[in-house]
């Protein structure tokens, strides 16, 4: 019997993706495991992998097109079978009675009033900036990696944005050439504005720059200087490195997914043996990758500066140092939760002595170095089990209770602070927080963070004991409703019986959004962490 394909949801906010490429046709076979297609989600592209075998009989996407989560988009049964009763038990239509609904349309919004010129009329298409992110409202151009009158291919690369959370890639996913530039390098577009134009060689696209509601610069004509202006030396000294084997065209078949994966990695694809269709690389041959050799040396991260100022005894001075996205989306976030949350704010004291004892013994057998935050975030996850109120978001004037714990931890790197986030901790031993946090905060130090490795967070923890810190209040992370912010061991005495002694004290301030968590509240939940992580034996039970 024929099995519809529908749309799946790839990430938690994902409502529509669209179609990148598809590497079947129909009457070719299909089997468990391979690629059927590249979906372009909200959150990233990712492959689209067949659970089923047979003959792809239909396919209801084309290429380029966007389609709902849970729309059909193919269906795979038996050679010469009717798939047409399974696509009405779908609610679906045969491709040839959508043929009209599948004319290709172009990317770009009308404006309000009729435009001078439509995209489909030019036949060109209009790449916009794209949400990278769920918290992005604008990206910056680090650098064009094609130039005005460059050839495109689907799956170049056109350029590196900087967003709120990460540098990523703008993929075209069509083919001309580049007729116009909308942002320069080193400035930034709002979500969902024109950036670039690909389309035929030698289309004048005035009119249609002209009809956008579009405030970047005039429309490039392809002229000398224009052409010199959009290709900067850091991007022609950057440019793609030429390939030597695969297609017809000189290039690496590979997925975008894999190319862009390879790339985080320092994976020379030239070295990697794809098991697609017709040796194409994807996902899974990325991750199954071993080197042969040890790897080249790590270069140094991408964007560094370091600023070296010369003061001259008797002058006065400064320097403005321009935001980059994550600093204006931190400075924008934070402001919104401490004025819109009204925060407040509870202490307390934690004796660390079992803590340090019951760590320097689990260390013994751990597969992985157990850290005192590894310890926070168990027991924090253990105490939220117990108190849901604390795990919750204030959300539309109602409170959202979240019926899962994730735990995301700040980690302070060059551009400001980013919070990747351990899942379901509450379900995970000591060593499998240890591992999971270390594997994080090395990606987010080296802004290799997929997004959804930092979105999610129902609770956050921030820690600066290790900068020694004593105590400290922190901001809410939104959408959360607490923040623990965690101090140094510090040896303190204490009366001890009819004497004194000295103990290891860490101070902890949970700060509360009083919309959702009252005052009794949050002092229940820090009893409770208390108990935890003053005989951690409790939390391995």
């Amino acid at each position: 019997m024929a099995e519809v394909i529908k749309m799946p949801r790839m990430s938690d906010t994902m409502t529509e993706g669209v179609i990148v490429e598809w590497h079947k046709k129909v009457g070719d076979k299909v089997k468990p495991g391979d690629s059927l297609a590249d979906v372009e989600t909200d959150k990233a592209t990712m492959e689209l992998e067949s659970y089923n075998e047979g003959t792809l009989l239909y396919i209801g996407v084309e290429k380029g097109k966007s389609v709902k989560v849970d729309e059909v988009i193919a269906v795979i049964g038996k050679e010469g079978e009717d798939y047409k009763a399974a696509l009405s038990n779908a609610g679906s239509a045969p491709a040839a009675e959508n043929k009209e609904a599948s004319a290709p349309t172009s990317t770009a919004a009308p404006s309000n009033n009729a435009p001078v010129v439509t995209a489909e009329q030019l036949g060109v298409t209009v790449i916009r900036m794209p949400l990278l992110s769920d918290t992005m409202t604008e990206g910056k151009i680090v650098k064009w990696n094609k130039k005005v009158g460059d050839k495109v291919k689907s799956d170049d690369s056109l350029a590196d944005v900087e967003t709120d959370k990460a540098t990523m890639e703008v993929v075209g996913y069509t083919e001309g050439t580049l007729l116009y530039i909308g942002t320069p390098e080193g400035e930034a577009a709002q979500v969902n504005a024109v950036i670039a134009i690909v389309g035929k060689a030698g289309t004048d696209v005035s009119g249609l720059v002209a009809s956008h509601d579009n405030p970047q610069a005039a429309p490039s004509t392809g002229s000398k200087a224009e052409n010199e202006k959009a290709a900067s030396p850091a991007a022609a000294s950057q440019a793609a490195p030429a390939v030597t084997a695969a297609d017809d065209n000189g290039r690496i078949k590979a997925s975008p997914l894999a190319k862009k994966i390879a790339e985080e990695k320092g994976i020379d694809l030239k070295q990697v043996q794809g098991t697609g269709d017709g040796g194409r690389i994807i996902k899974r041959d990325i991750d199954s990758y071993t080197p042969a050799a040890a790897a080249a040396a790590t270069p140094a991260s991408a964007g560094a500066t370091v600023a070296a100022f010369t003061a001259i005894p008797g002058t006065e001075g400064y320097t403005d140092v321009s935001l980059s996205q994550m600093r204006k989306a931190i400075a924008r976030r934070l402001s919104e939760s401490k004025y819109n949350a009204p925060h407040f704010y509870l202490t307390m004291e934690i004796v660390m002595d079992n803590a340090m004892v019951a760590r320097a013994k689990m260390n013994e057998i751990s597969p992985v170095k157990i850290s005192f935050n590894d310890m926070v975030v168990k027991a924090a996850a253990m105490a939220l089990k117990q108190h849901p109120a604390v795990n919750s978001s204030w959300i539309n004037e109602s409170i959202r209770m979240w019926h899962h714990i994730h735990i995301g931890i700040a980690v302070a790197i060059e551009d400001g602070l980013i919070v990747p986030v351990v899942r379901f901790a509450d379900q995970k031993s000591l060593s499998q927080i240890a591992a999971e946090s270390k594997e994080l905060s090395g990606r987010a130090r080296n802004k290799k963070l997929q997004p959804n490795e930092f979105s999610g967070n129902t609770f956050t923890i921030s820690n600066l004991g290790m900068m020694d810190i004593d105590e400290f209040t922190a901001i809410i992370n939104p959408p959360d409703s607490a923040i623990m912010a965690v101090g140094r061991i510090k040896e303190t005495v204490v009366k001890k019986g009819d004497g004194f002694g000295v103990s290891n004290i860490m101070k902890i301030t949970l700060s509360c959004d009083h919309r959702s968590v009252d005052g009794a509240v949050g002092a229940a939940f820090l009893q409770t962490f208390k108990k935890y992580l003053e005989n951690p034996v409790t939390m391995l039970v």
